[in-house]
């Protein structure tokens, strides 16, 4: 709430700090908030199906911000709502902010877990700091050792990252070249791009990777997933059309796929995942699982934030001219159709072999009640 109290009136630098020193606040409390949640959601079932029901519906409610966020341009820059954008922004992060904080308190009051008995930990209450993140460390290292937990890193990594390299180009593309770069004439297109997009993962991509994922296997479902939305990648090709703007819904069904699919069945997988790591080690380490997969995420991120910046500089986006030129135009259009398929590509190859399937799941169980 505190990040969008931004004034005009105040130096550049002085913005530029500010907002600085509360995006790092942000980034640590969401750090400290997602780390025992996303643990939380792999210590709920032992029951290898419905890890991916739960990580299904943990995903059906998240996309709802995707669904609902898209809209708030259209209310900041409304007059009848605020003055000004920025006005729009200070005041409406307060109503965003504070909602989403009473939220984020749910879990944290109504989840409860019990540790498998057959988790048997070996800790001292009164060991040092030293001897604690040497702990941690060693934790980190037998976590990153396990393959099928390097396989999900690798695939999340290029699939997701690769997402968020061009997530923003959609935009540009909408405005600059369907709209000649006039933002008025684009009206609601951006929004409706992106809002319909994550209705359709809603209603559609969520429930499908569900039930194929429990009729067919989580690896199957993955693979064939990932090769649907390439081809609605592709297809935005012809989909990105300034006569039929309508057009550019067709392939998002098929494009949905990719990130819809993606964190259902890895969250799902990692649960599994931690059952394999506690035959091997004798311990539950949600958490460190949890902490290494969302560290991946976030500094692909910080990758996929300035690889953005990067291409557009290099083909030459200039966003404070209407027209771009047409070389310009194509090679960002390329640009949003090559680097997702590139990346899930890799995905794809790195997930070929992965072997923890449901037979190997359910051995491992029998053991770890055995014992």
């Amino acid at each position: 709430m505190m990040m969008w109290q931004l004034y005009a009136t105040n130096t550049e630098m002085y913005n530029f700090y500010y907002f600085l020193f509360w995006a790092c606040v942000f980034w640590i409390g969401m750090t400290i908030f997602g780390v025992p949640y996303v643990a939380m959601g792999y210590e709920m079932s032992t029951d290898f199906h419905e890890r991916t029901r739960i990580m299904a519906v943990a995903q059906w409610i998240g996309q709802w911000a995707w669904v609902i966020a898209p809209w708030f341009w259209i209310i900041l820059y409304d007059p009848d709502w605020y003055e000004s954008a920025t006005e729009g922004a200070r005041t409406l992060s307060l109503w965003v902010g504070g909602g989403c904080m009473i939220m984020a308190l749910v879990p944290a009051i109504f989840c409860t877990h019990t540790t498998p008995a057959s988790a048997v930990q070996h800790e001292r209450d009164d060991k040092s700091l030293k001897e604690t993140m040497l702990d941690f460390g060693r934790g980190i290292l037998v976590t990153l050792r396990n393959k099928p937990f390097q396989k999900i890193c690798i695939a999340t990594f290029f699939i997701f990252n690769a997402f968020q390299v061009v997530a923003a180009f959609s935009w540009f593309i909408v405005v600059y070249y369907m709209n000649e770069g006039d933002p008025t004439a684009a009206g609601v297109w951006p929004t409706l791009f992106g809002s319909v997009g994550a209705l359709f993962t809603t209603f559609m991509v969520i429930p499908i990777v569900n039930h194929f994922a429990q009729k067919y296997g989580k690896k199957t479902t993955f693979l064939y997933s990932q090769a649907v939305s390439l081809l609605g990648y592709v297809l935005f090709w012809w989909g990105f059309s300034p006569e039929n703007p309508w057009m550019m819904f067709i392939p998002l069904p098929l494009f949905a796929f990719g990130i819809g699919g993606l964190f259902t069945i890895m969250m799902s997988m990692t649960a599994d995942v931690c059952d394999l790591d506690e035959l091997e080690t004798n311990q539950r380490r949600e958490g460190t699982f949890g902490a290494i997969y969302w560290w991946m995420v976030k500094f692909g991120g910080a990758f996929a934030g300035a690889a953005s910046g990067l291409i557009l500089s290099v083909i030459g986006f200039d966003q404070s001219v209407a027209l771009q030129s047409e070389e310009t135009m194509t090679l960002l259009r390329l640009s949003y159709i090559i680097i997702p398929c590139t990346g899930t590509l890799i995905a794809i190859f790195a997930m070929r072999n992965y072997d923890l399937d449901e037979e190997k799941s359910h051995e491992i169980r029998t053991q770890l009640e055995a014992r």
